[in-house]
């Protein structure tokens, strides 16, 4: 699991420090953006292993920011993981639908957040747009 590249989209530094400080210490290199226009442009510079993406950020959203990721074909097998506090089913049915790859529920599970993302990167893309 150690050394695969993260890309961490979030707006809140307070989240971000908390998932930036777990992911490291857990030998992830980790990249942070602060929202989606910065997101696009960091993963195709240089793409990560798995991108987790806050749904609500300034500028263009979670979602959109999803469809520009998958426009770009070096960029086609990277999974991306909506990370959310809209916890009801309704959401989870939405961000599958728009095709993430999976669903982190805010407030983030440290115990189970290095978990996750490990379950993440050995299931890959789960679907093919």
């Amino acid at each position: 699991m150690s050394g695969h590249r993260i890309l961490v989209v979030e707006d809140n530094s307070l989240n971000l420090k908390l998932v930036r400080d777990v992911l490291i210490a857990s030998g992830f290199e980790v990249v942070a953006a602060g929202s989606g226009e910065e997101a696009v442009s960091l993963a195709a510079g240089r793409p990560p292993d798995l991108v987790l993406m806050d749904l609500q950020l300034p500028g263009i959203d979670g979602y959109e920011a999803l469809r520009l990721l998958r426009q770009n074909p070096g960029l086609g097998d990277v999974p991306v993981i909506a990370v959310t506090a809209f916890a009801m089913k309704e959401d989870r049915e939405r961000t599958s639908r728009e095709g993430f790859d999976g669903y982190i529920a805010k407030p983030i599970s440290v115990p189970a957040l290095t978990s996750q993302i490990g379950e993440f990167l050995s299931r890959g893309r789960t679907r093919v747009r």
